[in-house]
């Protein structure tokens, strides 16, 4: 049975011609909610939605009333609202410079208050209405700024993902992506699209890796992944196996893979940039990579279950980030850790009340293996302190289901020791559209880690409650003095239907927001 995704991401080109030159079949244009201005006709005080650049000459060349075709469907400029008309045959000839292809469809598509947000679920709705569609010229962004353009592709890229090599048959032409979204006009720059495809392309890449099946996806598999990766996009992959884990005292790591008979693997992917000196930030991302989860002998529910190939979600976060950097010119070194492991309840898996030692040589008391996220980022997170001289370090994982309880799936939990890199962090995810939440690590609730045979132990044993937070104190023990943040991602991981530029499964939640705030230079302090 094959991994390999049969369906492809939306192509995105820019063509500075005239939208009715663009040779498309399909056409894209901007509704806003009213016209301040009162241009265009419009006296702009009576409420009624206006069509943006480019719509008189498509009504004129295609003999549209789109006014009409707008009050028929009770269009009102909302973002994310799309309008569709049909072109009538004596039209249908001009879509390009010769007349010969011919427009069957104008889409109408609201943007709202016309922010990038607005501009991102526009370029969403605008994608899941033209599926099946070989080719369509937008307008939609000619009067929108950097940010508004960039999110407005990443939303059209993202909103039709699918992963489809696991059917027998293939997906229906109809149901498939747009093949083309050509970025008609004058105003958009290549650089800014060429910029979202590429974020658009990371978080495809996470969602791949988090939607694959687990009968085809474990360690071994990931790291193979990982050199796929690292050979397309040029970066240094180092895998170790469960001997060499054995061999250097990655204790956290081959704890919870031990229950199973798909050995544990340490993958780090590492990004240098063109430029970099002694000088150069490094940063180190450190993903959960567990690719299914049953609890271990702490056994979840078969419920519990059924969403578990999604939990190493971080770790396909931190192989989509570090397939971009190259392509986004980020400009400091980047190394991607991910440990991966499978928790099964096998004959050799640990016990609760088990001790194990992670890399650094605390030793933790193991009092429910289905806290196991813990254990394998404690080991990355050792291991990069005290190897890698990282200027900054962030995880990410689906770590603790007390997280979803507190902010539902549309915030991430951020925890973070500098207030600047929380910052950063939260307003690089804001402008990614992966709105991040910062938490307390709270000093008081540090003594519910307390064991009484152990250096710590990694779940609450005071029943303090607070469990997303009592994870993040675990995890701060293994940080040292490095500037350190840290998502759990739990709640937004996964998506339990489509909407906007999500789709169903795994989101690749987190991609983006890293990816802006490494294009920013990871400020930390």
């Amino acid at each position: 049975m094959s991994a390999e995704s049969t369906v492809r991401p939306t192509e995105v080109v820019v063509d500075a011609r005239p939208l009715l030159d663009a040779e498309a079949g399909v056409l894209a244009l901007a509704v806003w909610p009213d016209d301040p201005s009162g241009a265009d006709g419009d006296d702009g005080d009576d409420g009624s939605p206006w069509i943006g650049p480019g719509g008189a000459e498509v009504a004129e060349a295609l003999g549209l009333d789109l006014f009409a075709a707008l009050e028929r469907d009770g269009g009102t400029g909302k973002a994310g609202e799309v309008v569709s008309v049909q072109v009538y045959a004596e039209g249908r000839g001009a879509a390009s410079v010769d007349g010969e292809v011919d427009v069957t469809r104008v889409l109408l598509v609201g943007l709202g208050d016309g922010s990038a947000a607005a501009y991102r679920k526009a370029g969403a709705a605008l994608a899941r209405a033209a599926r099946g569609a070989d080719r369509l010229a937008s307008a939609v962004t000619a009067t929108a700024d950097d940010a508004a353009t960039r999110a407005f592709v990443e939303g059209a890229v993202l909103a039709t993902y699918a992963l489809a090599g696991f059917r027998s048959t293939p997906v229906p032409a109809a149901k498939r992506p747009l093949g083309t979204l050509v970025v008609a006009g004058g105003g958009a720059q290549a650089d800014v699209v060429a910029a979202a495809v590429a974020v658009a392309g990371a978080s495809w890449t996470a969602r791949d890796l988090a939607q694959t099946p687990s009968n085809v996806k474990d360690p071994e598999w990931l790291a193979e992944q990982a050199r796929r990766i690292g050979a397309e996009h040029r970066l240094d992959v180092r895998v170790r196996d469960e001997k060499a884990l054995a061999d250097e005292g990655f204790g956290g790591i081959l704890a919870v893979g031990q229950g199973s008979d798909r050995p544990p693997r340490l993958i780090a992917l590492r990004y240098d940039p063109p430029n970099a000196g002694p000088g150069t930030p490094h940063v180190v991302l450190v993903g959960k990579g567990i690719t299914y989860d049953t609890g271990g002998l702490s056994l979840k529910p078969r419920e519990g279950m059924v969403t578990m190939k999604t939990d190493m979600t971080g770790g396909a976060v931190v192989m989509g980030v570090l397939s971009a950097v190259r392509e986004l010119g980020v400009d400091v070194r980047v190394t991607g850790l991910v440990a991966a492991a499978e928790n099964m309840p096998g004959a050799a898996a640990q016990r609760p009340s088990d001790v194990i030692r992670q890399y650094d040589g605390t030793t933790v008391e193991v009092l429910n293996t289905d806290a196991e996220g813990r254990l394998v980022l404690a080991d990355g997170i050792g291991y990069a302190v005290a190897e890698l001289e990282p200027t900054v370090i962030v995880d990410v994982a689906t770590l603790t289901g007390a997280a979803t309880t507190a902010l539902g799936r549309g915030h991430g939990a951020l925890y973070a020791t500098s207030d600047r890199l929380a910052a950063a962090l939260r307003d690089a995810g804001e402008a990614a559209g992966e709105r991040l939440w910062r938490l307390p690590l709270v000093d008081d609730y540090r003594f519910g880690l307390d064991s009484a045979i152990a250096d710590v132990a990694h779940i609450d044993t005071e029943h303090l409650g607070g469990g997303s937070i009592l994870a993040a104190l675990f995890l701060q023990r293994f940080v040292g003095d490095v500037p350190w943040a840290h998502l759990d991602i739990a709640g937004p991981g996964r998506a339990e239907s489509d909407k906007a530029e999500l789709v169903k499964g795994g989101t690749g939640f987190g991609v983006r927001a890293l990816l802006y705030w490494l294009e920013a230079g990871a400020p930390v302090a």
